[in-house]
């Protein structure tokens, strides 16, 4: 007999068991552990278990938090929402629960691979039934399943839908395939007018010097003053990121998970945060001076640095996640597409938020 339950910390739950519901995953257990570790402001973190006869057959991290509507949103209509905010504290600010880390790529579903396709739906749904149990107890009224990947959007359809969520555009996954030797391949594949623009760009890095580590802790305040002036800049801003995920994640992770930090003489310029397994790099954050990183084009020598990593240490597969869409197809990323499905438990304020989905929508390719 199946049960649906919901525990606060992923403690809780064995490594093995929970990794092995998450075969492909780069930001697994040992991932999550340290993004709850982290102090991250705001956040209530949840894990939602199906088990049958005691085994663990399905399983997502979920979240607690307020949301702000203007959070998603860019142009007019996030600085209308921002004005009136500053005339009634608190207007359209929600209790949301979502499915999903805010610091993970996709929403992270892991199914047993012993449970038959016709069931996943059944099973999805219970999952989504306990999630939302414990949701309400918390006094939470905005439901969210964050970013499901295309290849799982049937089965978030045929669970979601008929419970009343509603499917809308999220930011895509970019990813690049490793099928070339050496970075001279990898360039002879770009157009002729982006092979000679980073050719140019790269010009700047035998001023960079270049250190792999996991032990960042003397350099974490520098680090944490780049997230900084990154976040002031963004269009958008969910979750606020503390110096101890910036030190947790490699420590937790071990070998998977590392920095790149550049240096000019003897000053930080920049820090990037990767984690990797046997064949998938994943790029987590670029994090740069806001003066120097730029006239040191980094975002650019961070990513020849990263295939050289990936060339390397045989990896065939770069994941530099989400935003800046327009360089990483240049570069020759393909994109995935993604979702977020959602629902109000007020059914007046529910369909009030459905009318206004698209919105919300954040899919740049569409």
């Amino acid at each position: 007999m199946r049960q649906a339950t919901v525990v606060g910390s992923l403690e809780a739950v064995g490594r093995a068991e929970w990794d092995a519901l998450f075969p492909d995953a780069l930001e697994g257990y040992d991932y999550l552990l340290a993004v709850e570790r982290a102090g991250l402001p705001d956040f209530r973190w949840r894990y939602v278990l199906v088990r049958d006869e005691g085994a663990l057959v399905a399983a997502a991290p979920a979240f607690h938090t307020r949301y702000d509507l203007e959070t998603t949103l860019v142009g007019p209509a996030k600085r209308a929402i921002a004005a009136a905010r500053r005339l009634v504290p608190g207007l359209l600010s929600l209790r949301l629960a979502g499915i999903g880390s805010p610091c993970a790529t996709t929403a992270g579903l892991g199914i047993a691979p012993a449970v038959a396709e016709a069931d996943r739906p059944q099973v999805l749904g219970e999952l989504l039934a306990a999630f939302e149990v414990d949701a309400r107890a918390a006094g939470c009224g905005l439901f969210a399943l964050k970013d499901a990947p295309q290849p799982q959007q049937a089965l978030w359809d045929a669970a979601a839908l008929p419970r009343g969520y509603r499917a809308m555009a999220s930011l895509p996954i970019a990813s690049l395939d490793i099928g070339f030797a050496d970075i001279n391949g990898y360039l002879a594949r770009l157009t002729y007018s982006a092979r000679k623009d980073m050719r140019r760009k790269l010009r700047v890095a035998p001023e960079l010097r270049m250190e792999v580590r996991t032990d960042v802790d003397d350099v974490v305040g520098q680090l944490c003053a780049f997230y900084e002036a990154t976040r002031a800049r963004a269009d958008m801003a969910f979750e606020h990121l503390t110096a101890a995920y910036f030190t947790g994640v490699p420590r937790q992770m071990g070998g998977r998970a590392f920095w790149v930090l550049y240096f000019q003489g003897e000053a930080l310029v920049g820090g990037n945060l990767l984690v990797q397994d046997e064949t998938t790099l994943l790029d987590k954050y670029i994090l740069m001076d806001p003066v120097r990183g730029r006239a040191l084009n980094l975002y650019f020598v961070s990513w020849f640095t990263n295939l050289g990593l990936c060339l390397e240490r045989g990896l065939k597969r770069y994941v530099p996640g989400q935003a800046a869409y327009e360089n990483k197809l240049r570069l020759g990323c393909r994109l995935t597409r993604t979702a977020i499905y959602f629902r109000h438990r007020n059914v007046v304020l529910n369909a009030i938020m459905q009318a206004f989905a698209p919105l919300f929508a954040a899919d740049p390719t569409a």
